[in-house]
């Protein structure tokens, strides 16, 4: 899926907005696990008034060694399906979940750039993971743009899924 970026904060406000009114109905806590968007999301979220009441943390997991380390993904995953992968963005969604005893939750790993990006891999591809208790999905986007372009689009996908998922699982 192809994306063009519009680094529109107030956008961004408004889903995090319209999330936390799904996730108080529920009575829902997040947890956020984020690699390439460096907090981005977290900061969304915690800009959000009365976000402590259902947001409990996010984690930022730069690294392939603190994604082992902090998230137990398998690193044997990683290098067989590369760190930028759905599948290992869905183990970020599902183990931090887990480990923070939240009921949602979103994965993102990609590629930043300008640099890091290959053939296969261009910079601008990331991969989400978004886990409920009931569900999972994951989703690769390729985003254009600068560095700043490309983790604010992401912020932005990660929200959208949360809400979808959130949706699906309270159906």
């Amino acid at each position: 899926m192809k994306y063009m970026n519009c680094l529109d904060i107030k956008k961004s406000q408004s889903l995090a907005i319209k999330l936390s009114k799904i996730l108080i109905k529920e009575n829902w806590n997040l947890a956020i696990a984020e690699s390439c968007t460096g907090g981005l999301i977290s900061k969304i979220i915690t800009d959000t008034s009365g976000s402590s009441e259902w947001f409990t943390n996010g984690i930022i997991t730069y690294s392939n060694s603190s994604k082992v380390r902090f998230l137990n993904i398998d690193e044997g995953k990683i290098n067989d399906k590369g760190v930028v992968s759905e599948i290992i963005a869905l183990d970020m969604a599902k183990n931090i979940m887990t480990m923070s005893g939240a009921d949602i939750s979103v994965g993102v790993t990609g590629i930043a750039g300008p640099e890091g990006g290959n053939d296969s891999k261009p910079v601008g591809t990331v991969c989400f993971g978004w886990a409920t208790k009931v569900e999972a999905i994951s989703e690769t986007c390729y985003f254009t743009g600068d560095r700043e372009a490309i983790r604010y689009a992401s912020a932005e996908k990660a929200l959208y899924g949360l809400i979808e998922i959130a949706n699906l699982s309270t159906q």
